[in-house]
This record gives structure tokens, sequence and C-alpha cells, in this order.
């Protein structure tokens, strides 16, 4: 079955290149887990020079290649050598490189959500809260994978996973479908759908750590880019980085990024927010109008590659994170030794703790739903 299913991966590869030498799609083992499933890793190319891949343990993102104005390839995402590094060295560190978060992203306060007058216990780990999900997320499963024969300029694949209820004490049977496609726009796009047979909460994202000079090349990390985030307000926090319910007003502090700014402008101010984050770990609210379309949410620009990156998402909130949690001792990809601000990520989602505050958006989901968001992340040149 294997050996058909990659010669058919292989067809649907070759017949896209030949019909309209567009994007492609590929695939090659990636390893087995320790309980003995294969593990393949799928990569799509499009005709910019853009690649990304991803493999079916975790839905996990393991690299992403674009040129830079020089028309140099280098992979911007950090990320492991092999399966045991996002197996089992990523779950003992927690840091969730390339994953796909899920039942539910970011912070659950106290472990613990009433959902229709029932308490609904969680994993406690990331004390005394839920951190995504759980310490056994969606990242630690193995995923389907279909491709999808598309006409035009982009190849797609759908990842499906079941999460039965009770999964990390969430409630509901939970059936998702994860859409990965990239375009010859060099527009990487995810689209998530779920469907519950009960009530239940979901808030999914993806968690790629991003550094647009070149994971190779970062001696000064991510401090150099600048960015850009469409958002007036942050979340306040408390010292377990948890929302308090209220809104911090951007203007006048380190989170104003509503022009292109440096990272090293303010991550060292003296604030309080910053302390709590151990640098940028915050939620910040985008201005969005009524259209559910995905709206632009953020831009990075790396001013030594000229290398850009635009979010786009349906989403009401991007969690802006510099990577403050790595400390130097996770061996990375080519023998690099990870440390605080060497990456950034750009996760969209729903409010943290929302389940616990009815003044958030609602994540709650019913039987007759279906969960829809949709995440593009837009590559480019600075001229």
């Amino acid at each position: 079955m294997k050996a058909r299913h990659q010669l058919y991966i292989g067809i649907i590869a070759m017949a896209i290149g030949t019909l309209s030498h567009a994007a492609t799609l590929t695939s090659q083992p990636y390893g087995t887990t320790q309980n003995g499933q294969k593990i393949t890793k799928y990569t799509m190319t499009n005709n910019k020079g853009v690649s990304v891949s991803f493999i079916d343990f975790g839905a996990v993102i393991t690299q992403m290649i674009t040129p830079d104005a020089q028309g140099n390839k280098e992979n911007i995402v950090l990320g492991f050598d092999n399966l045991h590094g996002y197996e089992v060295t990523d779950t003992q560190e927690g840091i969730h490189f390339g994953s796909l978060i899920g039942r539910y992203a970011n912070r659950i306060g106290q472990g613990q959500f009433n959902l229709d007058g029932k308490t609904y216990q969680l994993e406690k780990n990331n004390a005394p809260n839920t951190l995504h999900g759980g310490s056994l997320g969606y990242d630690k499963r193995v995923w389907g994978v279909k491709p999808l024969v598309t006409q035009g300029d982009t190849v797609k694949a759908a990842l499906t996973l079941t999460s039965p209820n009770g999964d990390q004490g969430f409630p509901g049977k939970l059936d998702i479908e994860v859409i990965y496609s990239l375009s010859d726009q060099n527009e990487f796009k995810i689209e998530y759908k779920a469907n519950t047979d009960q009530p239940t909460v979901i808030n999914l994202t993806n968690h790629s750590y991003f550094n647009l000079a070149g994971v190779k090349n970062t001696p000064y990390g991510i401090l150099n880019h600048a960015v850009q985030i469409h958002a007036d307000r942050i979340l306040e926090v408390d010292k377990n980085s948890l929302p308090t319910g209220q809104y911090i007003t951007v203007k006048d502090t380190p989170f104003d990024f509503t022009a292109l700014k440096t990272v090293a402008k303010d991550i060292r101010k003296n604030n309080q927010q910053l302390a709590y984050g151990y640098g940028y770990d915050q939620t910040w609210v985008l201005n969005k109008s009524a259209s559910h379309l995905p709206q632009l949410a953020a831009k990075v620009l790396d001013p030594q590659s000229k290398r850009t990156l635009e979010v786009l998402t349906t989403e009401p909130s991007i969690q802006f994170y510099t990577a403050n949690h790595l400390h130097g001792n996770v061996m990375g990809r080519d023998g690099v030794l990870y440390r605080q601000a060497d990456a950034l990520a750009l996760e969209t989602q729903h409010f943290p703790d929302s389940p616990n505050k009815n003044s958030f958006p609602s994540t709650r989901l019913n039987p007759d739903q279906t969960y829809h968001s949709t995440t593009v992340y837009k590559f480019g040149i600075e001229k």
C-alpha cells in the first residue's frame, strides 16, 4: 500500500508538472516512530523557487525554502534533521517546531473550562494552565495525507485526523481536515476545517518559527527583522501569561508595531508585560473588517536578504513570539543550537482562554456547525 501510495503521488506530481509546469508534490520516507509507524515527508515546489516540506507526523512543516534578493535559496524555518527530533526532543522541550496545534492553541486557565454546566479538566502542562491542548497534542499524531489533483498553478494536499471524545480532556469527537497548498504566487495556504458530534471548543494554529535571513545565517537571530502587525491592542496577561480579560492600547508602548519596526528596538524595554513573556509573547487583537476572507495581519522584512513574509488570516488575533524559551540546549537542523530570538512565530488564532472569558470571541463548535479558518503565508522580496 505504501509503495502504491508513493507511486500515486509521484504520478500526480509528474502530471501536474507536465501539463502546467506549475507546482509539484513529491514524497519520500522520513523514518519510523517509536511504535513502528512509517512516516513520510512531502515537498511542495513551485516555479518561483519556493518549496514547503511537511511530514505526516504532527502535520509538521519541516522546511520552507525561499530565494533572497540575489536568488540564493535558504530554509527559513527552524526544525530538526530527523523524526526523533520532532517525536522525542520536541516533546520533552515543548517547542512545537512547525507544529499543527490542537485541540486548543495557547492557554486555558487552570486547565479547565465549563461547557453547558459541565466542567472539563485538562492537563496542566504549563502550570497552572493548559498550553496548546496538552503535552500530547495533534503535533504528536500521525495524520492521513491525500494529494489533491488541481488545475493551474497550485498544488494541494489534504491532511486528516479524527480526535476522539475525551481526547486531551476535551468533549466531542472531532473530524479534522487541513489543506496545505502552494501556488506560483508564492502563497502557502493552510485551510482548517472540523466537525464535532457534540459541543466542544476548538482553536487550531500552526507554530512555525521563522528566520527570513535563513536559519544557518543567524548570528543576530531575528532582532534586526522589521515587523508590522495590524493591531491597535493586545491582551493584557498575568504573570503566567494568561489573559486577564483586559486590553492594552499599543500606542506609546513597546507593542506598537502598527508601522514596520525592528524587533530589537523595544524588546529590552522596562515593561511588565514584556517581563512576563521574557520578550514578545503576546496576543495582538487584529484590526479587521467584516469580511470573512483572509486579511493582512502582519508583515516581516529581513533587511539583509530582503525576504518578506506577509501573513493573512481569517482569525481575530495573532500571537507574536520571539522564541524566548529557546536556551541554546536544543540542537536543530545542521547542528545549529537554537537560542532566544533566533526566530519568531506568528500564530494566527482565537484568543487564549476564550472558553473562560465570555467577553472574548467564542471558540465553541456545535454539531450543526463547521469550524473553518484560513491563514496564508505570502513570501516576497522587498524592492
